[in-house]
């Protein structure tokens, strides 16, 4: 690392006479290089592996939720199918570049018309990241583009919604679908990230950074990383401080509370997680996410909570971010286990 660095004309940190390397961010220094390393989605991934080895790769769009491992295996896809050819034979766009109608008529058209060395059988890849936020004018540019060069150039668009794509470009290619990686997968890889980086933890910890990363492998690592860095011990306690959200067993008690109809108990939970200053759109959805994975409710019960959650999660979302509007659903949940003759005048 440190010779890299220097290499770049960057010297590595000095303290007291010794050289420091810099750091990579573990979600860089982990990325998987080939698609066998990628996490999740194995369907998916197959079908990716089979076109790596056949090298006729169709115009893909790849759509899902964020740090899935969308952009990262049409990275490895692309680096299998090229080889050594990949710097000269793969153009990558990304939000952050400017992809407006010009981009797409000069730039991109300049890259598909480039003469370039590649193994036998294999086509130039240009990969646009984060497509969905491309203007509608530079896609009805790109559709065209796309068929006149499709004998030497191949599209990879990744997305976090297939539908902002529009339907000319849809039916020109093959969409692939992600989905959310399961815990399992998730912990997995945590695992190994822990053994290789020497991180000490206990299952609390690995059991809050998955309830924390909502199948968000990418939030994940993140987090595992910035709960070592800033406290040399993964818990369950120094996870949910450095990801800043109620602790789920808080909300828990409130749950309880509720399907034992004892509002005070539960208002009282309720004010202590207001008054250490998280948001309403905060203690919404961790309510949200307890009820879902809490055992101790019956199925009927916890569609109701959920249906009642939404639409305080709506109101709040409008703007009505108040403690009144959580007591209210703290009330209305506690009314759905008390009698209901409580309740006539």
């Amino acid at each position: 690392m440190s010779s890299s660095s220097a290499a770049k004309g960057k010297a590595p940190e000095r303290v007291n006479g010794t050289d420091i390397p810099y750091e990579l961010p573990w979600v860089e220094k982990y990325r998987p290089s080939v698609l066998d390393d990628v996490v999740g989605n194995s369907d998916t991934i197959e079908r990716l592996k089979v076109i790596a080895r056949d090298g006729n790769v169709p115009h893909l769009v790849i759509s899902g939720m964020p740090g899935i491992g969308k952009t990262t295996s049409i990275h490895c896809l692309a680096h299998q199918l090229l080889g050594d050819a990949y710097k000269e034979g793969v153009m990558e766009l990304n939000a952050s570049d400017e992809r407006g109608i010009d981009v797409v008529r000069n730039k991109i058209k300049a890259f598909a018309q480039k003469k370039v060395t590649l193994p036998p059988g294999r086509h130039k890849i240009v990969i646009l990241d984060e497509a969905d936020s491309m203007t509608a004018g530079a896609q009805q540019a790109l559709r065209r583009t796309m068929e006149i060069f499709s004998n030497t150039t191949r599209f990879c668009l990744a997305c976090n919604m297939s539908n902002k794509i529009i339907e000319p470009i849809q039916s020109r290619c093959a969409i692939l679908r992600y989905a959310k990686l399961r815990d399992s997968e998730i912990l997995k890889r945590l695992l190994e990230i822990c053994e290789l980086e020497k991180v000490e933890y206990n299952d609390d910890g690995l059991t809050a950074l998955i309830f924390t990363s909502e199948g968000d492998m990418r939030q994940a690592i993140n987090n595992l990383q910035s709960t070592w860095s800033g406290f040399g011990f993964v818990s369950g306690e120094n996870v949910f401080k450095v990801c800043d959200q109620p602790h789920p067993v808080v909300v828990q008690s409130i749950i309880r509370a509720c399907s034992k109809g004892e509002v005070d108990l539960a208002m009282e939970k309720l004010e202590e997680l207001w008054d250490q200053g998280y948001s309403a759109v905060d203690i919404i959805v961790t309510i949200f996410r307890v009820v879902k994975t809490f055992d101790e409710l019956p199925e009927y019960t916890k569609l109701e909570y959920i249906k009642e959650i939404g639409f305080t999660h709506m109101r709040i979302l409008e703007g009505v971010g108040t403690l009144i509007q959580l007591g209210g659903l703290v009330a209305r949940l506690c009314k759905m286990n008390m009698k209901p003759e409580l309740f006539r005048f």
